[in-house]
């Protein structure tokens, strides 16, 4: 009997295969990742900042590649309006540094600059030059008997990292050191600037006087300025607020002077040139009239009042032949910019302004664009012909207007600048008088860009915004004519909000040109 086979047993079926539990991510692997997100935000940061930082402290860093473009005038705009609002007057009156000098003005508190527009540390602007970046040394002057000359004990003091346009505006009721010296006693002044004289009552203007922060400005001495002048001219250069300050440095050094070894000769040169001789020195301190630097059909020191303004923004030879051979030069261009949004340019670069029909052919161009060509051409010209070795250049900041007293909250019934008398107070808010801060970019982006002479910029801008009180405003000319008193009746109509009485505020200005040249000379 066959035996049966058993059936192999059946394979027990594979269980099937469960998936692994999903974990759910807990709250440190979230920290972790926002930590890894923070820390690489932290590093581009830093990277940024730095670059930045690098960038700003040395703005020439990047050579001759970043010296070649342009400046941006879209970003210098808009960088100089922020800085515009940045302008802050301190209700505080801080403790005047100098003891002597008494600092109890009229009004209850001091007109302080906290922060200036596109401020110029006081170094020259040169991208080459390593004097660029030596910080300058101030020579303090003592009091010299007889009242005249250089103290052999003046104390050589060093400004390290002083700013000196940084700092607020001090009433000198004593008159210690300010005014610098007296109408009266300067026969050289014109009538345009001799507001007492041409019946201002009030002479509070005069005793201003600029006090830097933390720092001091050497005290003037005219002696001293003219042993540095002595067998060298100064000259400045441009438009009427450089010969108003020209007017100034003459009454300031013709103190020293002994009647007799002075004199002051007119419209030389083709009525271009003014000259002031200190003969016992062989020095003179001299004025060239271009107001645009640039030839243009305004070049007329006596005829110039033309209503179409033209310029040739390459031409400045017939000009600059008169600037050779100068040891001091003081140049400006501002005040005759303003006059329309966009500047007529000639087109023709032979012969400009010769012959007739000239002045049809000519192309609008927007005022930075143009200013910022005027520049080009000037520092073209002072790079190539200046021997920084025996000329000392300056260009002066532009000089503001006060035509609008809503802008420093001046009353419903204030008319331009008339009847002011005290600088701008009080303020709490960013002061916008109307300047072109477009121009002061402008100008520092040129200077910036000289590769071979240290031009000095003399910021005069955003301090001198603070003196509504010192223009020559109803107490001036008009055509060569005092104003009546119907005139002066009438300021709407004719009050200069442009020009200064003297003495004023381009004695300031003259100040820090003589802090430049003794720390210069030391």
């Amino acid at each position: 009997m066959q035996q049966r086979r058993k059936p192999p047993p059946a394979a027990a079926p594979v269980a099937a295969k469960q998936p692994a539990p999903r974990r759910t991510p807990g709250p440190l692997s979230f920290a972790g990742a926002l930590l890894s997100l923070l820390l690489v935000a932290t590093f581009l940061y830093i990277n940024d900042h730095d670059v930045s930082k690098l960038h700003a402290d040395f703005p020439l860093a990047a050579g001759a590649r970043a010296r070649a473009r342009s400046p941006d005038l879209r970003l210098l705009q808009e960088a100089a309006h922020r800085k515009v609002n940045s302008i802050v007057v301190s209700r505080h009156v801080p403790t005047p540094t100098r003891s002597s000098t008494s600092t109890t003005p009229p009004p209850s508190s001091h007109p302080k600059l906290d922060q200036q527009p596109l401020r110029l540390i006081d170094t020259p602007m040169s991208s080459s030059s390593s004097s660029g970046r030596k910080q300058a040394a101030l020579v303090m002057m003592g009091n010299s008997g007889g009242g005249g000359g250089e103290s052999e004990q003046a104390a050589s003091v060093k400004l390290k990292g002083c700013d000196l346009y940084k700092g607020r505006w001090v009433y000198d009721a004593a008159g210690r050191e300010a005014p610098l010296y007296r109408e009266s006693e300067c026969e050289f002044l014109t009538e345009q600037v001799t507001c007492m004289r041409n019946g201002r009552r009030d002479e509070s203007y005069q005793r201003w006087r600029w006090q830097p922060e933390g720092c001091e400005l050497p005290r003037f001495e005219a002696r001293a300025l003219l042993d540095r002048l002595r067998n060298k001219r100064m000259m400045f250069v441009g438009d009427s607020l450089n010969r108003n300050q020209w007017e100034s440095m003459v009454c300031l050094v013709q103190s020293a002077i002994p009647h007799g070894q002075k004199t002051l000769t007119k419209f030389v040169n083709n009525g271009s040139l003014n000259v002031f001789r200190a003969h016992e020195y062989n020095a003179t301190v001299e004025f060239y009239w271009a107001p645009f630097l640039v030839q243009s059909n305004s070049d007329d020191p006596q005829v110039h009042s033309v209503r179409d303004r033209v310029i040739a923004w390459r031409a400045i030879a017939r000009h600059a032949a008169n600037w050779k051979g100068v040891h001091y030069l003081v140049f400006n261009t501002y005040i005759w910019w303003l006059n329309t949004f966009h500047i007529k340019v000639l087109k023709s670069r032979s012969a400009p302004f010769g012959g007739r029909g000239w002045s049809s052919r000519y192309a609008l161009v927007d005022r930075p664009i143009a200013y910022r060509e005027v520049l080009k051409t000037w520092a073209k010209w002072v790079d190539r012909r200046i021997d920084p070795n025996k000329t000392t250049v300056f260009f002066m900041a532009m000089s503001p207007n006060h035509i609008t007293p809503e802008a420093w909250g001046g009353s419903a019934e204030a008319v331009k600048c008339a009847m002011e008398t005290q600088p701008i107070v009080n303020r709490t808010w960013g002061l916008d008088i109307g300047t072109d801060w477009r121009l002061h970019g402008v100008a520092r982006g040129v200077l910036r860009s000289m590769r071979r002479v240290a031009v000095r910029f003399v910021d005069i801008t955003a301090l001198s915004e603070l003196r509504k009180d010192a223009h020559t405003s109803v107490h001036t000319l008009r055509q060569g004519k005092l104003l009546t008193p119907d005139q002066q009746a009438d300021p709407r109509t004719y009050a200069d909000c442009i020009h200064w009485c003297l003495p004023g505020l381009p004695d300031t200005w003259n100040h820090f040109l003589y802090a430049h040249i003794v720390a210069h000379a030391a």
